[in-house]
């Protein structure tokens, strides 16, 4: 009777050893991939249509600054 007891105590704690290793296994720290990124190629794509736009306002400030019509307006601290 004694060995059937040891026997069941080690089958008891292994199986919570067990247990326990696969309640830790899905709450690594890993970084999970995530489906909302995009990849390189889309990126560099946005990023030239953003550089694109800069461009544009860029050109459009100078043709402003070229003409003489931008007018500044200095504040004073007091008048805030």
């Amino acid at each position: 009777m004694p060995a059937s007891v040891s026997r069941f105590a080690i089958l008891l704690t292994l199986n919570v050893g067990f247990l326990c290793v696969l309640g830790f296994y899905g709450t690594g720290t890993a970084q999970q991939p995530h489906s909302g990124l995009v990849n390189s190629a889309e990126q560099r794509l946005e990023m030239i249509e953003q550089l694109k736009q800069l461009n544009r306002q860029v050109a459009e400030q100078n043709q402003l600054l070229r003409s003489g019509q931008l007018s500044v307006t200095i504040i004073e601290a007091s008048e805030r």
